[in-house]
């Protein structure tokens, strides 16, 4: 298998490149070992791209412990810049077909090289049993309990579950701790990303993500999302504004006009390769 390792933000990927969205599906079986730091190339997940017949390339995504995710926001971030740079696309605009359903990166060239990629990432969902949340009521006001704390949560969704939790200070939350904890609710259904989220001032925020399927990441191009939409929904936030993240910083805005979600950050490739598919197993000396 070819493969380039790249990065958006410190949300690192393994990206190889196949023929059809089906055939992406067999590289799930590979993912957790190729993504492990010890055994393998090391990522937060593995990206496997290529042509589209409706659209202008596909995107399919699996993280460290083999599940698929419906969207990735620093992984789209990546597949654009890649399939740009590597000649999948002849544009700088792209419409990326995915899980969650089509996404619309464009990657920004100044000076003649690409330095970073702006995506649309659609209309953020707000309705309870979409993103899905258990039980009834604002979504700005889920009440979680874990043995250690209890939280008013809020829940977006960009195509994958969020939950947003502000906290005066990001740097005092036990993310390994709680993270896994939150992501396995029982308020979430389908499992839940969780963002701990401390204002600096209206335009500005830090986050702090547990991924589901991956864990503590550098950043969460979604969870930035989601988090400026939360921000707003509990009047903490403008509609533009600065995510800092332990990777970098991603600019998001909630456009008003079309009620879309903007994200715009860098997407940088680390190194290129080759490795040979097989059977992987794990054996203990007797």
């Amino acid at each position: 298998m070819d493969f380039v390792k790249m990065h958006g933000a410190g949300n690192d990927f393994i990206i190889t490149r196949v023929a059809s969205w089906e055939e992406a599906g067999t590289f799930q079986v590979y993912a957790e070992w190729l993504c492990d730091r010890n055994f393998g190339i090391g990522g937060d997940g593995l990206i496997v791209t290529g042509p589209d017949p409706d659209f202008d390339i596909f995107m399919r995504i699996f993280n460290s412990d083999g599940s698929e995710p419906e969207m990735c926001g620093n992984g789209i971030r990546c597949v654009a810049r890649y399939a740009y740079e590597h000649g999948l696309v002849g544009s700088t605009r792209l419409a990326v077909r995915a899980l969650a359903g089509p996404r619309y990166p464009e990657v920004i060239i100044e000076n003649g090289q690409a330095v970073r990629v702006k995506v649309d990432m659609g209309e953020p969902i707000l309705q309870r049993e979409l993103i899905p949340v258990a039980g009834q009521g604002d979504i700005t006001r889920v009440q979680l309990d874990i043995p250690q704390a209890a939280f008013a949560a809020t829940a977006v969704s960009m195509g994958n579950p969020h939950c947003i939790i502000f906290v005066d200070d990001v740097d005092a939350v036990p993310v390994a701790e709680w993270g896994p904890l939150l992501e396995h609710h029982t308020m979430f259904p389908a499992r839940t990303n969780v963002e701990f989220v401390e204002i600096v001032n209206p335009s500005e925020m830090i986050m702090r993500v547990w991924e589901r399927g991956a864990g503590v990441t550098l950043a969460c191009g979604t969870g930035a999302c989601a988090t400026l939409v939360a921000a707003v929904l509990n009047g903490k936030s403008q509609r533009r504004g600065i995510i800092h993240l332990l990777g970098g910083d991603l600019l998001i805005e909630w456009n008003e006009t079309d009620n879309h979600v903007y994200m715009t950050g860098p997407a940088q490739e680390v190194f290129s390769g080759q490795v040979e598919l097989v059977q992987h197993s794990v054996y203990s000396c007797p």
